[in-house]
Formats: C-alpha cells, sequence, structure tokens
C-alpha cells in the first residue's frame, strides 16, 4: 500500500450506527437519560 495516498474507504463501512429501541423500557431508560442530563444542567446553572 502507497502511504502517499489517503485511504479511501465506503460509505456503507463508515456510517454512524442506529439507536435501536424495541422494548417500552429501552425507550423509558434513554428518555430517562436526556431528561437526566437537562435537569442536572439546570441545576448547575442555576445553583451558582
Amino acid at each position: 500500500m502507497d502511504k502517499d495516498k489517503p485511504r479511501m474507504f465506503s460509505a456503507q463501512d463508515v456510517r454512524q450506527g442506529e439507536i435501536i429501541l424495541k422494548r417500552r423500557w429501552q425507550r423509558l431508560i434513554f428518555i430517562g437519560g436526556l431528561v437526566a442530563a437537562v435537569l442536572v444542567i439546570l441545576l448547575v446553572r442555576f445553583a451558582g
């Protein structure tokens, strides 16, 4: 392989993964984590 040429990757190989939440409890945990992150940011912002 020639080191001067940039490596080429197909779009299929480098695409981002998907978040697959099939079950209700998976969706609840995911949404709960997002809500918790927002609450922590708000608490830190208004506490100081």
